[in-house]
């Protein structure tokens, strides 16, 4: 069989043999064999040692995305099927039932691939060619094992040009509603599956909403970029006096208001704003709040935003800082894994320091579990959502 063998150069398989299931075409010192895009190509070590297989693809920078290092394991439909069960079977031994990720890429085996469900329908997004030529079957897959009202595909991410495919969003099974009520924790939140955030919303924070329990009942509570409310919505579930909310998005502020009412939540206000601007205006005016709640979108979406993107979260931190009341709390998250731990911590010192505040950590979070990271593979964590007390 004269197959696709892609031999890396030295040490370039390391990254590979700790996780990372990615091949770029940099690293690869020559290949024997029949080339050709969205088909498995065999990865060996620059000593012939065999390391993974996957589909290839020559108009990526990534050439190989690893599926399996067994090389006697078939890769089918049976193969794939097994991956989704096992991956939601992870899922629901965790407690989730009615929306979370059920496939997240590259974490989960099936690089190139997102599965979301929210209640009975499936939101899909498909980020590679191998996937994509093989999307009806993963759509009988997927009806096999959830037999859904519908699924719709948000493939209209700028990504999968870099994969040389076209951007695509609509219904691909059954019929599929623009609003769609799921249960986020103990709440019913209205999401939009066809023109929502990511894949309809932001599941990848749902448990960092409910984990601000313990700060907010008889306080006030701003939470800013707020999307449809779920931190703000989830603090006065638990008791906050007062919550106001900030999006800069009409939408967002009146879907607030609509899930507000759609869980009797009086205690909730919302108001379309410019976060950066807003936030000083409250300090020149003196108001304060008890807790803060920043979770903005990523503003680092490749490396050389870094800069630019640290001023952009400390500007926003260090405004923040300067409203909290002596004993309250920021809680303050970025989604962008280009600002790792480490440099994110250091920016939350930097503000604190000038400020002029004295900030005590007190927990650390990254994104709910079903959206699990892949040590080896630093783009799988991405989300960090920092509690600070302060002082």
């Amino acid at each position: 069989m004269d197959f696709c063998k892609i031999f890396l150069q030295p040490k370039e398989d390391i990254r590979i043999r700790q996780g990372h299931p990615w091949v770029y075409g940099n690293e690869i010192d020559h290949i024997e064999g029949i080339i050709k895009s969205g088909e498995i190509a065999y990865v060996y070590a620059h000593n012939s040692e065999f390391i993974g297989k996957g589909y290839l693809n020559t108009s990526s920078k990534i050439f190989v995305r690893i599926l399996s290092r067994n090389i006697d394991e078939v890769i089918d439909e049976a193969f794939f099927k097994k991956v989704i069960e096992t991956s939601n079977q992870s899922r629901l031994n965790l407690g989730f039932n009615n929306s979370y990720r059920v496939l997240f890429g590259e974490s989960d085996g099936i690089p190139g691939f997102i599965v979301d469900k929210y209640d009975q329908y499936l939101s899909i997004q498909v980020l590679s060619l191998g996937i994509d030529l093989r999307k009806e079957m993963f759509i009988k897959i997927l009806v096999e094992i959830f037999n859904p009202k519908g699924i719709y595909e948000r493939s209209d991410v700028s990504v999968r040009k870099k994969e040389g495919l076209q951007l695509f969003k609509g219904v691909i099974y059954g019929d599929v509603p623009e609003k769609v009520v799921i249960k986020e924790n103990e709440l019913s939140m209205e999401i939009d599956i066809i023109n929502g955030q990511k894949t309809g919303s932001f599941l990848d924070q749902q448990e960092n909403h409910n984990a601000i329990k313990p700060y907010v009942a008889g306080k006030t509570v701003l939470d800013c970029f707020s999307h449809i409310g779920g931190f703000g919505l989830h603090a006065a579930y638990h008791n906050a006096l007062e919550v106001t909310c900030l999006d800069i998005s009409d939408i967002a502020v009146s879907q607030i208001l609509k899930n507000a009412k759609l869980n009797h939540l009086d205690q909730v206000k919302a108001y379309k704003a410019n976060v950066f601007d807003e936030l000083r205006v409250y300090h020149e005016q003196n108001k304060s709040f008890d807790v803060v709640i920043l979770d903005p979108p990523a503003f680092a979406k490749k490396r050389d935003d870094i800069k630019k993107a640290y001023k952009g979260y400390k500007d926003i931190n260090l405004q923040a800082l300067k409203i909290i009341k002596p004993e309250g709390y920021l809680v303050s998250c970025s989604c962008s894994h280009f600002m790792d731990q480490t440099l994110f911590l250091d920016m939350l010192a930097d503000a604190s320091h000038d400020a002029k505040r004295i900030t005590q950590m007190i927990d650390f979070r990254i994104q709910s579990k079903d959206h699990p990271a892949l040590l080896g593979s630093d783009e799988s964590l991405y989300l960090k959502c920092v509690t600070l007390k302060v002082k």
